[in-house]
């Protein structure tokens, strides 16, 4: 039986594009195994960050150098940015961009068959020499790539580039996402996702609904609703279907009605769409059936940084919002942002604003990054013109981390002495031969139980302490543990 390894770069919903084209490959009969060892390895890379193709290309390296009989297949927001960088590596059989990637199992069956193989003979693709010519076939390429250069799905239409994804199951991902939206077109100016992703679109309300019914048959207790700009689903969709209105609230609501669901998360939201109808179902189903959890990108507390940004709020329009979302959910929501550092012309004083507003905000953690030139957007030019020296991006960071851990610590020692509702999730071998188990908190805390128990448990917790890493521990359960599938309440 062959086997394949899938390695994730990047977001939720990447992760998600990744354990799609797994899922694909599980259903055609093949086995997943270990990077070393497998017959086919899959990279789901990032490119956000200059560190992001980094980490993929060393990857890479060290796969081909350990295993050298593997087909490696490069996928993602790196395979659409620089196709032709990646195709010439050693070791990559093919690169399918982000505009290609409803093909990728068939690419990765067809590949491993051999390349005359029937089944690519109607993919289309582009060769490693220059992604303006024209689609070409497999078969045609060939010759083409005598030089050792892999072939390229790639092009600017993204045409084939949402997976609707195999049924969703509570497996290796005790919460699997289910990636209901893709691309942007924000055009901020440091992001070069909507060359990586294109447009925003939206998974279709039917397709959805029969991936959360799929979902709770099969026992699942969590399901992480994702997207690249996730509040803005719906909003490309012309024939409303089975819901009222064509918005994320609108959808949520009908996802409560029409299923038993026991909880849905939300990933990341914009602060502008969170709106009051969005914010209305915090109110009405937070803790129970939607997790008390918002992510909130932020990039920036000042004005003057978010508008050379071209981010479509300001800082009294995220604590404005901020505001609304605590006063629904309650003072045990966790909020959660994106915050950079360095972006081109910072200066000390805007960046002392970006302190201030974090300390003003109760968030219950922070990713941290420094402002990365991609190639293509204006961030590019702007860092040209007005770089913000390493040394200083590093000083900034190392106060950003800091601030961080402050707050983190102090809204999770809020919970010490009380109850909460968790899942347990699949615990790391070295923890679980300490019969130990780690689970996630509704509100998205990470726990540690005195105990081994099996994944996609719905159980309550008593936290009595906090170890040194911020990890919750939880001594005993302090109710009844429910069986798999059960629901939370």
């Amino acid at each position: 039986m062959a086997e394949f390894h899938v390695e994730h770069f990047g977001c939720r919903a990447a992760r998600a594009d990744g354990e799609a084209v797994g899922s694909h490959l599980r259903s055609a009969g093949w086995g997943e195994g270990h990077a070393s060892a497998a017959d086919v390895v899959i990279v789901n890379t990032c490119s956000v960050t200059a560190e992001a193709d980094r980490a993929a290309r060393a990857f890479i390296r060290r796969t081909h150098r350990l295993n050298p009989q593997a087909r490696i297949v490069v996928t993602g927001c790196y395979a659409q940015r620089a196709p032709q960088e990646l195709a010439a590596m050693h070791g990559v059989a093919a690169v399918v961009g982000n505009s290609h990637k409803a093909l990728a199992p068939e690419i990765v069956l067809g590949l491993a068959a051999g390349a005359s193989n029937s089944a690519l003979a109607s993919l289309s693709c582009s060769t490693s020499e220059s992604a303006a010519q024209p689609l070409v076939t497999l078969q045609s390429i060939a010759a083409k790539t005598a030089d050792g250069a892999a072939p390229i799905w790639a092009d600017d239409s993204f045409a084939h580039s949402f997976i609707e994804e195999a049924q969703l199951v509570p497996g290796e991902q005790t919460r699997p996402n289910l990636k209901i939206q893709e691309g942007c077109g924000n055009r901020c100016t440091f992001c070069v996702i909507p060359q990586t992703r294109g447009s925003s679109r939206s998974l279709a309300p039917a397709a959805i609904l029969r991936q959360v019914e799929g979902f709770v048959e099969a026992g699942g207790n969590e399901l992480v609703l994702s997207g690249i700009n996730l509040g803005r689903w719906g909003r490309d969709l012309r024939e409303p279907g089975i819901l009222p209105s064509l918005t994320l609230a609108s959808l949520v609501r009908t996802l409560f009605e029409r299923t038993s669901l026991p909880r849905l998360r939300l990933s990341s939201i914009e602060p502008m769409d969170w709106d009051a109808e969005l914010i209305a179902l915090m109110a009405e189903f937070g803790g129970t059936r939607l997790a008390r959890h918002a992510h909130l990108p932020l990039q920036s507390g000042s004005d003057a940084v978010l508008r050379r940004m071209h981010r479509r709020y300001r800082p009294w329009h995220y604590k404005e919002k901020i505001a609304l979302l605590i006063e629904a959910a309650g003072g045990d929501l966790t909020l959660g942002a994106d915050v950079m550092a360095g972006f081109p012309g910072e200066t000390d004083a805007e960046f002392e604003e970006t302190l201030e507003f974090v300390r003003a905000v109760p968030f219950g953690y922070l990713h941290l990054f420094p402002f990365s030139p991609r190639p293509g957007t204006r961030g590019w030019a702007l860092h040209a013109e007005h770089p913000v020296q390493p040394r200083i991006v590093d000083e900034r960071m190392a106060a950003l981390r800091a601030l961080a851990a402050e707050k983190s610590l102090v809204h999770r020692q809020r919970f010490v002495g009380r109850e909460v509702d968790a899942l347990t999730l699949h615990t790391p071998d070295a923890l679980g031969q300490l019969g130990r188990t780690t689970a996630l908190t509704e509100n998205f805390l990470p726990i540690e139980i005195d105990r081994p128990l099996p994944a996609n448990r719905a159980i309550r917790l008593r936290v009595v302490a906090i170890a040194p890493d911020g990890t919750l521990q939880a001594a005993e359960a302090a109710g009844d543990i429910s069986s798999a599938g059960a629901a939370f309440f």
